[in-house]
């Protein structure tokens, strides 16, 4: 099962998050995935493209968040993209660690790295890449 990329870009304003949904939903019934992908994707699609526009391109509207989906044989992939100065993912801090339990915030890569497949950072942080086997 293979398919064309669907594709959504956004302006960097926070209420362009909502806009997550229709697409995750779309892009289920494009590839017909089972809809027991939907609330991983959906969560981890939304932190990713929050993170975009807040923190990357801190929401900035003029900048835009590229997302794309692809699928081959086994997998569906998704991409994020800013316009930000990117990070290095290995400075962020451990979420579990005792004393960051109470901190608010911080915890978005790590549903990211924990609900779905894969997760790859490139382009200097200013792409992610989420995967999600397709059982």
């Amino acid at each position: 099962m293979t398919g064309t990329a669907l594709k959504l870009t956004l302006d960097s304003h926070p209420k362009n998050i909502a806009e997550v949904e229709p697409y995750v939903n779309q892009v289920l019934q494009q590839y017909e995935l089972d809809e027991l992908l939907f609330g991983n994707i959906l969560i981890t699609l939304t932190e990713a493209v929050s993170n975009a526009i807040l923190h990357g391109n801190q929401a900035k509207a003029h900048k835009k968040v590229h997302i794309a989906s692809a699928i081959q044989q086994n997998c569906i992939t998704f991409t994020v993209e800013d316009e930000g100065p990117g990070f290095d993912p290995s400075q962020l801090p451990d979420p579990t660690a005792p004393e960051n339990l109470m901190t608010p915030g911080g915890r978005g890569v790590f549903l990211m790295q924990n609900l779905s497949d894969h997760v790859d950072f490139k382009e200097g942080g200013r792409m992610i890449e989420l995967q999600f086997n397709l059982h």
